[in-house]
């Protein structure tokens, strides 16, 4: 037999393989949080209110020329918690003149984003604990978690492996102030 002999795939290249080739029915996403294939429906008005809230702020007051993408697709590398991830934030923010998403691929590195950005869904233990290491993990300097449960907004920074050694929640109605390259405090009255 003149054929090599391949190695046998282990399971988490089989579950990356599967989820990389996974048909997402218009309109969901599919992503592949420590070791689970997870799909979310498309989010309700409600959430997507935070999210432009946010987005408009930071647009607007940030120090540095912000870029935002909504649902950009990201790969964690391994390593604590995380294995082999591949996560959409809600919101990802860089800065404008390194703008990292211009010619990348559906799934991209983390390398380049300032901060991510969750609002709590279905699933709200996923965005609290799970992708919180995971963008700890993938060394994604600020993630902000707006928790419509708590009705809270936590700003988690200074990640250090899989997971932010610095937290600041504040409740919705008062501002939360976001360091460098934003340097501004984000105002929560209208998430009341």
């Amino acid at each position: 037999m003149s054929a090599m002999a391949h190695e046998p795939l282990t399971q988490e290249e089989v579950l990356l393989e599967g989820f990389l080739a996974l048909g997402t029915p218009e309109g969901f996403r599919a992503e592949l949080i420590e070791g689970e294939i997870v799909v979310t429906p498309p989010q309700d008005g409600d959430h997507e209110t935070y999210i432009s809230r946010i987005v408009r702020q930071v647009i607007r007051k940030s120090a540095t020329d912000m870029e935002f993408s909504g649902n950009k697709g990201l790969k964690v590398p391994r390593g604590g918690l995380c294995v082999r991830n591949h996560v959409i934030p809600d919101g990802t923010f860089a800065p404008a003149e390194q703008w990292p998403f211009r010619g990348a691929e559906s799934w991209m590195p983390c390398e380049g984003v300032s901060m991510v950005v969750e609002v709590t869904s279905t699933k709200p233990d996923r965005d609290r604990e799970a992708k919180r290491h995971c963008y700890a993990n993938g060394n994604i300097p600020l993630y902000l978690l707006v928790d419509r449960e708590k009705s809270s907004v936590t700003l988690f920074s200074d990640p250090e492996k899989a997971d932010y050694r610095e937290v600041v929640t504040v409740p919705f109605g008062k501002s939360i102030n976001l360091p460098a390259p934003f340097s501004f405090p984000l105002e929560t009255a209208d998430f009341l």
